[in-house]
C-alpha cells in the first residue's frame, strides 16, 4: 500500500500546468466546438502495460475546471496494469474535461513512466538484498511527485534536497583537500539527527573514509571487483551505496557484489512516459 501524497502538495503543480496550457484565452477549440452545457463521459486507459502513479493528478485537474465532475478511480497508484487497463472514469462538463485532458495525461503519464521503470529495476535485483534508490536528477518543480512515483514502483528515496542530509561529493573533497578533512568538517557541523555520506572513487579513498566513520559511503563508478572488495573491507560497518552509470543490464551484477543501496539517476531523468489516453464512452 503506497501512502498517497496530500492534495496540498500536488494541487499547485496541477494548477500551474493547467494555467500554462490554458494560456491567455482558455481552450478556444472547445469553446468554439462544444456547447457550454454539454456533458461527457470518458475513461482514462493505459495504452501499454506499466505501473500506475499520479492518479490524483487526473482527479485534481478535472476538479479544478469542473468542481462538480464525478471522477471514479479504477486503479491504484503502485498497481501494475495491462494494455487497455482502465485507470479512471470521469463524467462532467465536456469543455472542462477536454481542457483538463492534456494536463492530466501529461502528469499521470510521466509519473507512471517513472514507476514502471523503477519496478523493472527493483525486479532486476530481487533476492539480493540491495535497494534501488533515486537521486536529485528530477524535473525542476516536480521532485515531490517524481520521488513519489519512485516509491510507487517499489524504489526508495534518496535525499530530497540539499538540506536533509550531508552528502560530500568529489568537488567538496577537492575544496577541502581530502576525504578525511571533509569528513572532519562535516562531523563537526552536523546535528545529532543529520546523517553524513561521502563519495569515494577508489579503494584508497574508501579506507580514508572508513577512518572518518560516516553513515554511508558512495562508491562512484567502481568496477564489480572493487565493489566486492569494498564490501569485504567494510564488513557491515557502514552502508555502502553503488552509483554511476547503472543500467538495467548491469544492476543485477552490481547488487550481487553485496552493496546495500544502488542509486539510479535514470529512474527520473530517463524514464519513458507511460502512454495513457482518454476515450469518450
Amino acid at each position: 500500500m503506497i501512502e498517497p501524497l496530500p492534495d496540498l502538495l500536488i494541487a499547485p503543480t496541477v494548477k500551474a500546468a493547467l494555467a500554462e496550457d490554458l494560456g491567455r484565452a482558455g481552450d478556444v477549440t472547445s469553446q468554439a466546438c462544444i456547447p457550454a452545457e454539454a456533458r461527457l463521459s470518458a475513461v482514462f486507459a493505459a495504452r501499454k502495460p506499466g505501473v500506475v502513479a499520479g492518479l490524483a493528478c487526473i482527479r485534481l485537474a478535472i476538479a479544478e475546471l469542473d468542481p462538480c465532475a464525478e471522477v471514479r478511480l479504477l486503479a491504484a497508484d503502485g498497481e501494475a496494469v495491462s494494455a487497455g487497463g482502465q485507470l479512471a472514469w470521469v463524467e462532467g462538463n465536456a469543455r472542462a474535461l477536454l481542457s483538463a485532458e492534456r494536463t492530466a495525461l501529461n502528469l499521470a503519464g510521466r509519473l507512471s513512466g517513472i514507476a514502471t521503470l523503477t519496478r523493472a529495476y527493483v525486479q532486476a535485483v530481487a533476492g539480493t538484498g540491495a535497494r534501488i534508490v533515486d537521486t536529485r536528477k528530477t524535473t525542476p518543480g516536480l521532485r515531490a511527485l517524481e520521488k513519489y512515483a519512485v516509491r510507487c514502483g517499489g524504489g526508495v528515496n534518496h535525499r530530497f534536497g540539499l538540506d536533509d542530509a550531508i552528502l560530500i561529493k568529489d568537488n567538496h573533497v577537492a575544496a577541502c583537500g581530502s576525504v578525511g578533512e571533509a569528513l572532519r568538517r562535516a562531523t563537526a557541523a552536523a546535528g545529532h539527527l543529520m546523517k553524513i555520506e561521502v563519495e569515494v572513487d577508489s579503494l584508497e579513498q574508501l579506507d580514508e573514509a572508513l577512518a572518518g566513520a560516516p553513515d554511508v559511503i558512495m562508491l562512484d563508478n567502481f568496477s564489480l571487483a572493487d565493489l566486492a572488495e569494498a564490501v569485504r573491507r567494510t564488513a557491515g560497518r557502514v552502508t555502502l551505496e553503488a552509483s554511476g552509470g547503472v543500467t538495467l543490464e548491469t544492476v543485477r551484477a552490481i547488487a550481487e557484489t553485496g552493496v546495500d543501496v544502488i542509486s539510479v539517476g535514470a529512474l527520473t531523468h530517463s524514464a519513458s512516459v507511460l502512454d495513457i489516453g482518454l476515450d469518450a464512452v
